[in-house]
Protein backbone atom coordinates (compact mmCIF):
# COMPACT_ATOMS: atom_id res chain seq x y z
CA UNK A 1 0.00 0.00 0.00
CA UNK A 2 1.51 3.31 -1.53
CA UNK A 3 1.37 6.21 1.42
CA UNK A 4 -0.86 9.17 0.74
CA UNK A 5 1.26 11.44 1.59
CA UNK A 6 4.25 13.31 -0.41
CA UNK A 7 7.84 11.61 0.68
CA UNK A 8 9.46 8.71 0.91
CA UNK A 9 8.25 5.70 -1.30
CA UNK A 10 5.71 7.53 -3.31
CA UNK A 11 5.85 6.72 -7.12
CA UNK A 12 6.33 9.33 -8.96
CA UNK A 13 5.87 9.48 -13.18
CA UNK A 14 8.34 12.21 -14.58
CA UNK A 15 6.91 12.85 -18.40
CA UNK A 16 9.75 13.71 -20.59
CA UNK A 17 12.23 12.42 -18.30
CA UNK A 18 15.61 13.26 -20.32
CA UNK A 19 15.57 16.84 -20.27
CA UNK A 20 18.05 18.83 -18.21
CA UNK A 21 15.34 20.01 -15.69
CA UNK A 22 14.03 16.29 -15.72
CA UNK A 23 17.13 14.77 -15.31
CA UNK A 24 17.89 17.02 -12.12
CA UNK A 25 14.40 16.56 -10.53
CA UNK A 26 14.76 12.76 -10.83
CA UNK A 27 17.87 12.80 -8.96
CA UNK A 28 16.29 15.46 -6.38
CA UNK A 29 13.10 13.06 -5.76
CA UNK A 30 15.34 9.35 -6.04
CA UNK A 31 18.00 11.55 -2.88
CA UNK A 32 14.64 11.69 -0.80
CA UNK A 33 13.79 8.24 -1.40
CA UNK A 34 10.97 8.47 -3.80
CA UNK A 35 10.31 5.68 -6.56
CA UNK A 36 10.12 6.92 -9.78
CA UNK A 37 8.78 6.31 -13.25
CA UNK A 38 10.77 7.71 -16.04
CA UNK A 39 8.84 8.14 -19.12
CA UNK A 40 10.01 9.80 -22.88
CA UNK A 41 11.04 9.06 -26.50
CA UNK A 42 14.62 8.05 -26.21
CA UNK A 43 14.85 4.55 -24.81
CA UNK A 44 17.98 4.09 -24.37
CA UNK A 45 18.27 7.61 -22.55
CA UNK A 46 16.49 6.46 -20.20
CA UNK A 47 18.17 3.63 -19.69
CA UNK A 48 20.88 5.59 -18.90
CA UNK A 49 19.08 7.98 -16.38
CA UNK A 50 17.79 4.50 -14.86
CA UNK A 51 21.81 3.54 -14.32
CA UNK A 52 22.70 6.75 -12.76
CA UNK A 53 19.91 6.61 -10.34
CA UNK A 54 20.25 3.37 -9.10
CA UNK A 55 24.23 3.90 -8.74
CA UNK A 56 24.01 7.40 -6.97
CA UNK A 57 20.86 6.73 -4.79
CA UNK A 58 20.12 3.20 -4.95
CA UNK A 59 16.81 4.13 -6.34
CA UNK A 60 13.86 1.60 -7.86
CA UNK A 61 12.79 3.62 -11.09
CA UNK A 62 10.82 2.09 -14.21
CA UNK A 63 10.94 3.09 -17.87
CA UNK A 64 8.07 3.62 -20.38
CA UNK A 65 8.05 4.97 -23.78
CA UNK A 66 6.21 7.44 -23.60
CA UNK A 67 5.21 10.29 -27.00
CA UNK A 68 3.53 13.39 -26.40
CA UNK A 69 1.62 14.26 -29.48
CA UNK A 70 1.03 10.63 -29.82
CA UNK A 71 -2.66 11.88 -28.30
CA UNK A 72 -4.33 8.16 -28.82
CA UNK A 73 -1.57 6.28 -27.25
CA UNK A 74 -1.81 8.03 -23.78
CA UNK A 75 -4.47 6.49 -22.31
CA UNK A 76 -2.88 2.51 -22.56
CA UNK A 77 0.04 4.33 -21.48
CA UNK A 78 -1.43 5.82 -18.32
CA UNK A 79 -2.44 2.58 -17.70
CA UNK A 80 0.83 0.95 -18.01
CA UNK A 81 2.49 2.92 -15.29
CA UNK A 82 0.66 1.31 -12.50
CA UNK A 83 -0.48 3.30 -9.59
CA UNK A 84 0.81 6.51 -9.71
CA UNK A 85 0.91 8.73 -6.49
CA UNK A 86 2.54 12.12 -8.70
CA UNK A 87 3.07 13.29 -11.57
CA UNK A 88 5.55 16.13 -12.95
CA UNK A 89 4.95 17.51 -16.81
CA UNK A 90 8.33 18.69 -17.97
CA UNK A 91 8.19 17.83 -21.60
CA UNK A 92 8.49 20.88 -24.01
CA UNK A 93 9.66 22.85 -26.97
CA UNK A 94 11.15 26.25 -28.03
CA UNK A 95 11.98 27.37 -31.40
CA UNK A 96 12.58 30.68 -31.97
CA UNK A 97 10.36 33.42 -32.56
CA UNK A 98 11.39 34.00 -36.01
CA UNK A 99 10.98 30.51 -37.34
CA UNK A 100 7.82 30.14 -35.18
CA UNK A 101 6.22 33.34 -36.47
CA UNK A 102 7.65 32.66 -40.68
CA UNK A 103 6.63 29.06 -40.48
CA UNK A 104 3.02 27.47 -39.21
CA UNK A 105 4.16 24.50 -38.99
CA UNK A 106 7.25 25.31 -36.67
CA UNK A 107 4.37 27.08 -34.42
CA UNK A 108 1.92 24.26 -34.48
CA UNK A 109 5.00 21.64 -33.20
CA UNK A 110 5.15 24.12 -30.40
CA UNK A 111 1.70 23.98 -29.75
CA UNK A 112 1.10 20.39 -29.63
CA UNK A 113 3.72 19.52 -27.76
CA UNK A 114 3.72 22.52 -25.21
CA UNK A 115 -0.25 22.75 -24.84
CA UNK A 116 -2.10 20.02 -26.24
CA UNK A 117 0.21 17.12 -25.69
CA UNK A 118 0.47 18.88 -21.66
CA UNK A 119 -4.02 18.85 -21.62
CA UNK A 120 -4.66 15.29 -22.79
CA UNK A 121 -2.26 13.60 -20.78
CA UNK A 122 -2.74 15.40 -18.03
CA UNK A 123 -6.35 15.03 -18.00
CA UNK A 124 -6.29 11.37 -17.64
CA UNK A 125 -3.95 11.53 -14.72
CA UNK A 126 -6.35 14.12 -13.21
CA UNK A 127 -9.74 11.75 -13.55
CA UNK A 128 -7.77 9.04 -12.12
CA UNK A 129 -6.35 11.37 -9.25
CA UNK A 130 -9.64 12.77 -8.59
CA UNK A 131 -11.56 9.34 -8.47
CA UNK A 132 -9.36 8.02 -5.71
CA UNK A 133 -9.25 11.80 -3.82
CA UNK A 134 -5.10 11.78 -3.70
CA UNK A 135 -2.06 12.92 -5.68
CA UNK A 136 -0.44 15.76 -6.90
CA UNK A 137 0.61 17.57 -10.35
CA UNK A 138 3.22 19.39 -11.30
CA UNK A 139 3.10 21.50 -14.55
CA UNK A 140 6.28 22.80 -16.26
CA UNK A 141 5.08 26.49 -17.60
CA UNK A 142 7.56 29.38 -17.98
CA UNK A 143 7.69 33.20 -17.06
CA UNK A 144 7.46 33.66 -20.47
CA UNK A 145 3.71 33.11 -20.37
CA UNK A 146 3.26 35.63 -17.97
CA UNK A 147 3.09 38.32 -20.48
CA UNK A 148 3.48 38.62 -24.47
CA UNK A 149 6.64 39.78 -25.23
CA UNK A 150 7.56 40.35 -29.29
CA UNK A 151 10.98 38.15 -28.81
CA UNK A 152 8.89 35.07 -27.75
CA UNK A 153 5.26 35.73 -27.79
CA UNK A 154 4.17 32.48 -29.97
CA UNK A 155 6.30 29.79 -27.44
CA UNK A 156 5.08 32.19 -24.70
CA UNK A 157 1.46 31.59 -25.95
CA UNK A 158 1.70 28.21 -25.44
CA UNK A 159 3.07 28.46 -21.62
CA UNK A 160 0.15 30.91 -20.72
CA UNK A 161 -2.20 28.30 -22.23
CA UNK A 162 -0.49 25.94 -19.85
CA UNK A 163 -0.56 28.52 -16.81
CA UNK A 164 -3.94 28.44 -17.28
CA UNK A 165 -4.90 25.52 -17.81
CA UNK A 166 -3.31 24.65 -14.47
CA UNK A 167 -4.62 27.29 -12.50
CA UNK A 168 -8.08 25.65 -13.50
CA UNK A 169 -7.06 22.45 -12.71
CA UNK A 170 -5.82 23.24 -9.45
CA UNK A 171 -9.17 24.79 -8.63
CA UNK A 172 -10.89 21.67 -10.07
CA UNK A 173 -9.13 19.06 -7.89
CA UNK A 174 -8.95 21.01 -4.57
CA UNK A 175 -11.78 19.85 -3.31
CA UNK A 176 -10.87 16.13 -3.68
CA UNK A 177 -7.50 16.58 -1.95
CA UNK A 178 -5.11 16.34 -4.93
CA UNK A 179 -2.50 19.44 -5.23
CA UNK A 180 -1.89 21.47 -8.57
CA UNK A 181 1.24 23.26 -8.72
CA UNK A 182 2.07 25.56 -12.00
CA UNK A 183 5.97 25.54 -12.30
CA UNK A 184 7.19 28.88 -13.66
CA UNK A 185 11.35 29.18 -14.38
CA UNK A 186 13.24 31.80 -16.14
CA UNK A 187 15.88 30.50 -18.14
CA UNK A 188 17.81 27.59 -17.35
CA UNK A 189 21.07 25.77 -18.50
CA UNK A 190 20.10 23.35 -20.61
CA UNK A 191 19.87 22.05 -24.16
CA UNK A 192 16.84 23.97 -24.76
CA UNK A 193 18.70 27.58 -24.35
CA UNK A 194 22.03 26.54 -25.80
CA UNK A 195 23.53 28.69 -27.83
CA UNK A 196 21.13 31.82 -26.98
CA UNK A 197 22.46 35.50 -26.04
CA UNK A 198 22.03 37.42 -22.94
CA UNK A 199 19.61 35.38 -20.97
CA UNK A 200 19.05 36.86 -17.20
CA UNK A 201 19.44 34.94 -14.02
CA UNK A 202 20.29 32.08 -16.13
CA UNK A 203 19.63 29.24 -13.81
CA UNK A 204 21.28 26.02 -13.08
CA UNK A 205 19.00 22.55 -13.81
CA UNK A 206 19.89 21.24 -9.98
CA UNK A 207 18.80 24.77 -8.64
CA UNK A 208 15.26 24.47 -10.74
CA UNK A 209 14.66 20.57 -9.26
CA UNK A 210 15.14 21.95 -6.11
CA UNK A 211 13.00 24.68 -6.05
CA UNK A 212 9.94 22.68 -7.65
CA UNK A 213 10.84 20.07 -5.01
CA UNK A 214 10.60 22.08 -2.12
CA UNK A 215 7.17 23.51 -3.99
CA UNK A 216 5.28 20.34 -4.42
CA UNK A 217 6.71 19.08 -1.01
CA UNK A 218 4.67 22.09 0.49
CA UNK A 219 1.75 22.28 -2.23
CA UNK A 220 2.72 25.54 -3.86
CA UNK A 221 -0.06 27.10 -6.11
CA UNK A 222 2.81 28.34 -8.04
CA UNK A 223 6.87 28.00 -8.07
CA UNK A 224 8.60 30.93 -9.44
CA UNK A 225 12.36 29.61 -10.12
CA UNK A 226 14.89 31.28 -9.34
CA UNK A 227 12.58 33.20 -6.77
CA UNK A 228 13.58 36.63 -7.99
CA UNK A 229 11.41 35.77 -11.22
CA UNK A 230 8.02 36.06 -8.67
CA UNK A 231 8.87 40.02 -8.33
CA UNK A 232 10.39 40.55 -11.67
CA UNK A 233 7.23 39.55 -13.58
CA UNK A 234 4.79 40.94 -11.12
CA UNK A 235 6.47 44.57 -11.76
CA UNK A 236 6.52 43.77 -15.71
CA UNK A 237 2.96 42.45 -15.49
CA UNK A 238 2.47 46.38 -14.11
CA UNK A 239 3.51 48.28 -16.96
CA UNK A 240 0.59 49.90 -18.77
CA UNK A 241 -0.25 48.58 -22.32
CA UNK A 242 0.73 51.98 -23.96
CA UNK A 243 4.09 51.55 -22.55
CA UNK A 244 4.80 48.02 -23.06
CA UNK A 245 3.78 47.86 -26.67
CA UNK A 246 6.96 50.20 -27.08
CA UNK A 247 9.19 48.06 -24.99
CA UNK A 248 12.15 46.00 -26.57
CA UNK A 249 11.43 43.04 -24.47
Amino acid sequence: MKPKTFGKGCRVLILGATSGIAQALAREFARHGFELVLAGRDGEELEIIQADLRVRFGAHSDIIEFSATDFDSHPNFWQSCGEIDGVVCCFGLMHTQSEAQNDWQTAHEMIEVNYSATVSILNIAANDFEMRERGFIGILSSVAGDRGQKRNYIYGSTKAGVSTYAEGLRTRLFPSGVSVTTIKPGPVDTGMTFGLDKLPLLASPEKVASDIYRGLRRKADVVYTPAPWRIIMGLLCLVPAWLWKRSKL
